[in-house]
């Protein structure tokens, strides 16, 4: 049979979310495998949504940039929490989402030839888009149980055709935040070597245990070079809203925002004027009292994962907390988490597929915490069978 996908993504294929999510529904499991939130975020920013439709706000298509009542939003957002201080017309571009962020970014600044480092395990979105831009992926695996940088293996990936590197705190999908010491080599080396770096701060909000989170763009020599990637998604839990921005200098959004144009051009356009609702409207306690109710349910999955046997990661943040299956079981990951459903009616994500080597993380397991506390508990029921 002929084969019409590029050979640079012929790898790629059914993401394991389609899969496990079908096999979910198929067997009528609890599906802590994708990262979505079971209740709906604040009403005061649900209402926003149905108002805009009601008054014909964003019912056609919005600006390009976004609407800037957004773009505002996002500025004062920034300057609030980090006191990072952005012009709105040219340093914040809406998205139909962080992912096409992301895509939009590593499209406008990757081409054959050059290389893009990505700390694994990675986000799946991540290794698809450096193949779409026709570049390469140059893997920098964080050492576990920590998952922070390793300077060395850093700086021994960069080569004359780095342009990029990408990346991700809270991390997604270890629930690590890079520690002081990893954003400094991680800084000294974009520098050093005039690199740009993506940074994916979608979960900027959701921290635990006193853990802060501390943007890449904030840090000394970095403004310039950093292009930062928000998510209303997770920081207000509307993920079906697809609404996320980009944020840098001028140059750097500018190379986003033309990639961009010919991907969704826009989107979400009544929830754009929803999430300005949001940002400009709800206070810091909103934030805080997100992440300690998420860090109460990472305590609850954890809890019930180590009565089954399994040896818990703690996370600092994110919705994800990694579980390692060895004491359990000689399988490895995606055989465990194909058998899961079918066994105890859970459904998980085998954390190999977030690596370029799949026989690393092979013995690791993810779990998503973001549900209400009864279906995180009938989870743990169910996965009780995994005790015999």
């Amino acid at each position: 049979m002929r084969t019409y996908l590029h050979p640079r993504l012929q790898s790629f294929g059914t993401t394991i979310f389609a899969e496990m999510s079908q096999l979910a529904t198929a067997t009528g499991s609890i599906n802590l495998g994708q990262g979505f939130p079971d209740t709906d975020g604040p009403d005061v920013v649900k209402q926003a949504a149905l108002d805009a439709i009601a008054e014909g706000r964003g019912n056609q298509y919005p600006p390009g940039p976004g609407i800037p009542e957004l773009r505002r939003a996002i500025t004062n957002h920034q300057r609030a929490y980090y006191g990072i201080s952005l012009d709105v017309d040219t340093q914040v571009l809406v998205t139909c989402g962080a992912t096409e962020a992301i895509a939009a970014a590593l499209l406008a600044l990757l081409g054959p030839g050059d290389e893009c480092i990505l700390l694994e395990p990675f986000y799946d979105s991540y290794p698809a888009a450096v193949a779409m831009a026709g570049a390469t992926v140059v893997p920098v695996t964080l050492p576990g149980p920590d998952f922070q940088i390793d300077a060395d293996a850093l700086r021994a990936a960069i080569t004359a055709r780095t342009k990029v590197i990408v990346v991700n705190s809270p991390h997604n999908p270890t629930g690590t935040v890079f520690n002081a010491a990893s954003q400094a080599a991680i800084c000294a080396l974009a520098i050093e070597h005039d690199l740009v770096v993506l940074s994916d701060e979608a979960y900027e909000h959701l921290t635990f245990d006193g853990v802060t989170h501390v943007p890449m763009s904030t840090l000394p020599g970095m403004a310039e070079r950093t292009i930062t990637v928000g998510s209303a998604g997770k920081s207000l839990s509307f993920t079906g809203w697809k609404v996320g921005w980009a944020t840098g200098s001028p140059a750097l959004v500018s190379a986003v925002r033309t990639a961009k144009q010919f991907l969704t051009y826009v989107a979400s356009g009544p929830f754009q004027y929803a999430v300005a609702v949001g940002l400009d409207t709800l206070e810091p306690s909103y934030f805080a009292e997100l992440a300690s109710s998420l860090a109460g349910k990472r305590d609850r999955l954890s809890e019930g994962l180590r009565s089954c046997g399994l040896t818990v990661l703690k996370p600092q943040g994110t919705y994800f907390v990694i579980a390692d299956i060895s004491a359990l079981t000689d399988m490895d990951g995606l055989t465990f988490c194909r058998a899961l459903p079918e066994r105890c009616r859970v459904v998980a994500i085998p954390t190999s597929v977030f690596y370029s080597d799949s026989s690393h993380g092979r013995s690791y397991v993810r779990f998503a915490f973001c549900k209400r506390d009864d279906v995180i508990d009938e989870a743990v029921a169910r996965l009780a069978a995994l005790r015999a």
